[in-house]
């Protein structure tokens, strides 16, 4: 088996914000936890900013206009940071 070939898909229905993590709940029951400390734009918006997002597509992404952020599913998943 080739590992590298592993498929990592996962959909997001909701997201919270915590002092120091965000929160994604995906639609099998899974909840991803990361520190904000990963996504410089996410920490440094403001509490307004972050509450203005779109889940796109089925869930695959999740997108922050006023502060231009995207996060994928999958890459949260596999431990991804902002550049």
């Amino acid at each position: 088996m080739n590992i590298s070939a592993i498929r990592v898909s996962a959909n997001a229905i909701s997201l919270s914000f915590e002092e120091d993590a965000l929160s994604v709940l995906l639609a099998d029951g899974r909840t991803i936890k990361t520190p904000l400390a990963w996504y410089p734009r996410l920490l440094e918006a403001t509490d307004t900013q972050r509450q203005n997002y779109e889940i796109l597509g089925e869930g695959e992404g999740i997108h922050w206009p006023d502060i231009d952020e995207d996060l994928s599913v999958a890459g949260m998943l596999i431990g991804n940071r902002a550049s």
